[in-house]
């Protein structure tokens, strides 16, 4: 279509326009807008929520595995603390504030150690990394002498849970 025709054509059709303006202004019209909106509205309404329940969903479906693992990271170190606390009140010789012997501080594991599997749920034992993992935590969280190490001060306390529980 040339530049001409098409000029031509939107004259046509501002003459058609100007005609039907002409004609209506002797009767009078009324536009239901508000029908129009509402139903617009609506339509609007159809299509976005499901969109919007679908990226709350997805979002939270990300946000589930995060959130699980700060969940049970944060049992974990409650469940440790608290064994801990009681092991420290429950064994004699062990001051809160002091440095453990070694002897004390591998009686003060063991007994932290059997407090948390005999109080915690199996689920959050798992999470913790079962008895040897509780028990390493309870080791790093131990105020020890300067000679308490790994050998002589964690690996007897773990012996002596593991031992008392396959001679139950």
């Amino acid at each position: 279509m040339t530049r001409t025709a098409s000029a031509f054509g939107l004259a046509a059709a501002l003459l058609a326009a100007g005609c039907l303006a002409a004609s209506a202004a002797d009767t009078d019209v009324t536009v239901h807008w508000g029908d129009a909106v509402t139903t617009g509205a609506q339509a609007l309404g159809a299509v976005l929520i499901p969109l919007a329940v679908t990226a709350a969903s997805a979002a939270a479906a990300r946000m589930a595995g995060p959130l699980r693992f700060l969940v049970t990271t944060a049992l974990v170190e409650r469940l440790v603390r608290n064994a801990a606390d009681y092991a420290m009140n429950a064994v004699s010789g062990a001051v809160r504030g002091k440095s453990l012997t070694i002897p004390v501080g591998s009686a003060v594991i063991a007994q932290a150690v059997q407090r948390a599997l005999d109080q915690a749920p199996a689920w959050l034992i798992e999470a913790a990394g079962g008895p040897t993992g509780i028990a390493e935590k309870i080791f790093r969280n131990l105020p020890l002498e300067a000679a308490a190490n790994a050998g002589n001060t964690l690996v007897p306390g773990l012996d002596a849970v593991l031992n008392r529980r396959t001679a139950i």
